[in-house]
This record gives structure tokens, C-alpha cells and sequence, in this order.
């Protein structure tokens, strides 16, 4: 054949194909969700096969094991005692609390972390909800935006205090960005971020991460404030909203399913861009190379690479310490 193109020039060896390679992945990419609870016991996720809520002891040791693999960040998710829960998440905020304990102990052990956390309330509101619940004499849900928005407020100051780097407001209430962002510029933490969580999706992909921390709803479901799988062209509205309030970092959640959206929102934004592998894409990846389907090393690094080529700058994922492992050859 007389063909004066022939792209497979550009695949004919390791060496060719790394120099042409657009999309790259390394461990400073990925940042670790992590799960504790004040137990001193390590507790294994039944939901989440190879995943643990740590005691605070053990979660310094494996966030250390894992930053010296080169991620640079964690992401907090804590486990609250029931007797702490109530309608109004009051222990969100509490300065002696388990996240404000974590964050100073991780800061402590490595001042080169970058600790970010959750802010939400639904650990710690008795619901099971990300925002303050109201019902009507019939017993109709509402949850109420203001008045969560205000607790969310306390929330992100009680965890900058404690030396937080990055909070991340994960509950999705209107106008929640531009709060906390004047919240904390008013006590002076003006170098604290905000990753918010620009196009969090009412995915069923999220059951097996409530199963880790006990935290579905009590009744009702999160889709009068997560977003409709259907719509995309809402996430672009809600970037430019978050852009204009003052985030520093955008984030979509899931990832997999949803890497249309991750392009979308990184065309439409110059700011940073995170995705989160969540809890169900974990676990279909996990499963199916449990059971000798998959290569779990393939599938994962290959799984991680379409997320960034999507357009994420940053992976939230489950598996940052075994693709650190892989990507540095361990």
C-alpha cells in the first residue's frame, strides 16, 4: 500500500509512545478520601471491600504511608457517634470535635499535607440529610437553604481553625460559596480554599460511601438539592455561579459517568477542575477483579486516565494508594 500517513508510526515502541502520550497521570494527581471514626479499633467497610475507618491513631500512620508515595492530599470523611447527631447538626461545628482533632493531628505529623474536608452536614444531622430538614403539619420534607447555609458557615470556620487547607462544601445549597468564602475572609482566613462541589449529580452511585459512614437520609431522597443525571447545561450554570462566588477549585461528582461533564465544566472555567471516582465506581472495579474479570491494575490506571483526559486536573479516588504504588513502579 503507498500511504505517505501511517499513524501507527507514532505507537511502534514504549519509548515513542511516551513522547507522544497527551494525557499523563502521576501521584499528584490523586487525593485519598479517608474515613475515621473516635473508636480505637480499625473497622474494615463491609460496602467498600479494602477500604477502613480508621481510628485517629491509624489513619496518621496510613496518610503518612500514602504521602510518601507522593499523593499530596486527603479528603476527611468522619464517622459521628449517633448520641451526637441532632436536627440542626450542632456538632458540625464543634472546635473539639472529631474532624477539628484529625486535621490538627494530621497537620502535626506532616506539615506538607494538604488536608481538605468535607463540609456538609448530613454526618451529623440526625435526618441523615446535607441540609436542615423541615416538615409541614402533612409531614412534608423541605430542606431549608438559608438556614443550612448558616450552619455550613460555622462548619468551614470550626475546620480552618483547627488548619484545614481546603474545605469542600459538598451539600450543593444556593449561594453557600459566596457565604463561606465571606465567612472565612472575615476571621481572617483568607489563604483557606474552597473546592466546591460544582455539579454533584443524585447519583445511585453513592450507596455503598453511606454504608461507610451510616449516613443515608432517614427518609426522602437528595434530589431537591443534588442535580438531575438528565441535565448538563446546569452544571455549566452552577460553575459560573461558583466562579463568581469565589471558589478556588470546581468539582464533579461521579466521575466516571459523568466525564461529558467534567469536559463541559473545564471548557466553560480556567479555574482547577476535580472529579470524584466515588464509592460505586470503586466498588463495580473492585468486584470485578476480585472475581478474575478485570485487571485490577489496568482497569484502575486506565479508569484514572480517562477521568483526567476527561479534563480533571485532580482525581478523587479510593484507589490513590495502589495507583501511587503502580505509577512509582511499587
Amino acid at each position: 500500500m503507498n500511504l505517505p500517513i501511517r499513524p501507527r508510526r507514532n505507537r511502534r515502541s514504549l519509548a515513542i509512545r511516551a513522547m507522544v502520550r497527551e494525557t499523563t497521570l502521576s501521584p499528584n494527581d490523586l487525593i485519598l478520601p479517608v474515613f475515621f471514626h473516635e473508636d480505637a479499633e480499625d473497622t474494615p467497610i463491609a460496602s467498600m471491600p479494602g477500604c477502613t475507618r480508621w481510628s485517629i491513631e491509624s489513619l496518621v500512620r496510613e496518610v503518612a504511608e500514602v504521602h510518601a508515595l507522593g499523593v499530596p492530599a486527603v479528603v476527611l470523611f468522619p464517622k459521628i457517634e449517633e448520641v451526637l447527631k441532632n436536627p440542626t447538626a450542632d456538632e458540625s461545628f464543634n472546635d473539639e470535635g472529631l474532624v477539628p482533632r484529625v486535621i490538627r493531628a494530621l497537620k502535626e505529623a506532616m506539615p506538607s499535607l494538604c488536608v481538605i474536608t468535607d463540609v456538609a452536614l448530613d454526618p451529623y444531622n440526625s435526618d441523615g440529610h446535607d441540609g436542615i430538614v423541615r416538615r409541614n403539619e402533612r409531614g412534608e420534607m423541605t430542606i431549608l437553604n438559608d438556614e443550612t447555609v448558616e450552619v455550613l458557615c460555622k462548619q468551614a470556620l470550626s475546620h480552618a481553625r483547627a488548619g484545614a487547607d481546603i474545605v469542600a462544601p459538598s451539600d450543593m445549597m444556593d449561594g453557600r460559596i459566596s457565604a463561606i468564602r465571606s465567612a472565612l475572609d472575615a476571621e481572617g482566613f483568607t489563604d483557606v480554599s474552597i473546592m466546591s462541589y460544582t455539579a454533584k449529580y443524585a447519583s445511585a452511585f453513592y450507596g455503598p460511601f453511606r454504608g461507610a459512614l451510616d449516613s443515608a437520609p432517614k427518609d426522602g431522597d437528595k434530589k431537591t438539592y443534588q442535580m438531575d443525571p438528565g441535565n448538563s447545561r446546569e452544571a455549566i450554570r452552577e460553575t459560573f455561579l461558583d466562579e463568581a462566588e469565589g471558589a478556588d477549585m470546581l468539582m464533579v461528582k461521579p466521575a466516571g459517568p459523568y466525564l461529558d461533564i467534567i469536559l463541559k465544566v473545564r471548557e466553560s472555567s480556567q479555574l482547577p477542575v476535580a472529579a470524584y471516582q466515588v464509592s460505586g465506581e470503586y466498588l463495580m472495579l473492585k468486584s470485578a477483579s476480585s472475581a478474575g474479570w478485570l485487571d485490577e491494575r489496568a482497569i484502575v490506571l486506565e479508569s484514572l486516565t480517562g477521568i483526567k483526559r476527561a479534563g480533571a486536573d485532580m482525581i478523587l479516588t479510593y484507589f490513590a494508594k495502589s495507583a501511587a504504588q503502580w505509577l512509582s513502579g511499587k
